[in-house]
């Protein structure tokens, strides 16, 4: 999920590096990392609707592959995963108030979340892709200049569409900005520029624009579209903290760091993706 304005210079040379400062209502350093070895219960916030990367199931459990990365680092941490679903826009807020632990929601770090949010470590890259209705006879994304292209809101890939996004990742590849829509709707998942754009070629939204594994994921699930050309361009996703505690930061770094080496993520990847997009390398 892709999402926010200019992203943050990165450091990946042993993963992110975590802010010392503090804020205001930020929490006392070590609180987050003792209250989840305390409890053994690591609190994390995902979305409901956006698969593959998570989604709720009818009988309320939750799956898909930021499910599986939480998962995976609340067993490293020797504690049990629960889910809860704030709006996107309360966790990109940051002062979570200790109401979760942790975002693991395919966050891009932007410089404006970096105000309010700690990204101790990158998990995966995501290919952003154009995608238009199936009976659509595009030939490529630089057809869509002038066009009416949906988008989720304040994310990256609105970003994009704007003309100011600034990816500074080390190993990320450059990108252009190859399209100027004449119109940019903005919508509060990625799923509802789908079920827009499912209505018809040009009936509300001439294309739409999100991660390649979820629009190929509704793809998978029988939505008539297509996507168009190459990917516009990749951005890292990251594990994301409220600011004020250091310890718990190195803690998540040091296990993602772990389930990377190990091939975890990479397994993860392959699971529900097909591909291993666990490195920058394309």
């Amino acid at each position: 999920m892709n999402r926010k304005t200019l992203l943050t210079a990165i450091t990946l040379a042993a993963g992110f590096g975590v802010a010392q400062g503090a804020l205001v209502g930020a929490v006392e350093a070590g609180e987050v990392l003792d209250r989840v070895m305390e409890s053994k219960t690591l609190k994390v916030a995902t979305d409901p609707a956006y698969p593959p990367q998570s989604s709720q199931k009818p009988d309320g459990s939750f799956e898909g592959f930021d499910i599986d990365v939480a998962t995976a680092i609340a067993e490293r941490l020797g504690a049990e995963v629960e889910f809860v679903t704030p709006a996107w826009d309360v966790i990109t807020a940051g002062h979570w108030g200790s109401r979760w632990d942790v975002s693991v929601g395919s966050m891009t770090p932007t410089e404006q979340r970096a105000e309010v949010l700690d990204f101790p470590a990158i998990y995966y890259y995501t290919p952003a892709s154009f995608f238009v209705h199936q009976d659509a006879s595009y030939g490529s994304v630089e057809e869509l200049s002038g066009k009416t292209v949906g988008v989720c809101a304040a994310c990256t890939y609105e970003d994009y569409l704007r003309g100011n996004l600034t990816i500074d990742a080390e190993g990320v590849p450059p990108f252009e900005f190859l399209v100027e829509p004449g119109e940019i709707r903005t919508y509060d998942t990625d799923l509802n520029v789908m079920d827009d754009l499912r209505l018809g070629d040009g009936v509300r939204l001439d294309a739409g624009l999100s991660a390649l594994p979820t629009v190929q994921g509704a793809i998978d699930s029988g939505y008539p579209l297509k996507v168009l050309g190459e990917p516009v361009f990749y951005e890292p996703l990251a594990v994301a903290t409220d600011k004020g505690d250091p310890e718990f930061d190195a803690k998540i770094q040091e296990v993602i760091a772990s389930l990377h080496e190990d091939g975890t993520l990479g397994e993860l990847s392959e699971k529900w993706y097909g591909v291993d997009l666990t490195s920058a390398d394309k």
